[in-house]
């Protein structure tokens, strides 16, 4: 969305940033009066963290089914709050998004197995010690009954950043990228019609392949942007 990121309170005369804030509630007196004193910019990111410490206590108390429906709550406020346009400048795809939108994915086919493998929950409790720092095991490290999972939420980071890179490029238009954006939903179509059964490092190369188109535009790398064509070939 196009936002004017400066505001102003009208009943306080406070001034703040909407970009900082997520809101345009004053933070001074809460007030919900209040003009943009700027241009209006493209902003797609909100305020947002992530703690999965309730989460990992749950586990190491053996009262991780217990909690599955509020992880799943947080992990989609989350994953839907986070944006890559931060006052009309891209950002690129972090990877603890990435690694919320496959935990999203993953605890809810944990849950869902009749007899998860030690190695199954082993995996589940490495996603939720570092998802919120960020990082995640590898795609060797996927187990087979949780690969789906893991490429479902990868087709869906990629995803979520491809709009915004084509929101992005409304304003600043590359038809080269452009088409390698569609090259890239062809191929999120097609792991979402597998249920993301493919090859982790297939479903791996989604994420690869959209932050690749990313560099390329924010740093202007016809580099980058060559070497997300090739790998979607």
């Amino acid at each position: 969305m196009k936002v004017r990121g400066r505001r102003e309170c009208q009943d306080c005369g406070c001034r703040w940033s909407y970009y900082e804030t997520g809101s345009v509630a004053c933070p001074d007196c809460e007030s919900l009066r209040s003009v943009g004193v700027d241009d209006h910019t493209l902003h797609t990111d909100s305020p947002a963290t992530l703690d999965l410490t309730p989460y990992r206590t749950a586990a190491a108390e053996d009262r991780l089914a217990d909690t599955v429906d509020d992880c799943k709550r947080d992990l989609r406020a989350y994953v839907r709050r986070r944006g890559f346009v931060d006052g009309g400048r891209l950002r690129p795809l972090d990877e603890t998004v990435v690694a919320a939108a496959e935990l999203l994915q993953v605890i809810d086919a944990f849950d869902r197995l009749r007899s998860p493998t030690d190695a199954d929950h082993a995996y589940v409790l490495a996603l939720l010690r570092d998802a919120d720092q960020g990082e995640r095991p590898g795609p060797s490290a996927v187990t087979d009954d949780l690969a789906p999972a893991r490429g479902l939420g990868d087709a869906n980071a990629a995803d979520d950043y491809r709009r915004d890179l084509l929101a992005w490029l409304d304003e600043h238009p590359d038809p080269e990228a452009r088409r390698t954006l569609g090259t890239l939903r062809e191929r999120i179509k097609r792991v979402e019609a597998l249920e993301g059964d493919v090859p982790p490092s297939d479903a791996e190369s989604l994420v690869a392949a959209a932050r690749e188109v990313g560099m390329s535009l924010r740093e202007d790398d016809e580099t980058a942007l060559a070497a997300a064509r090739d790998r979607l070939r």
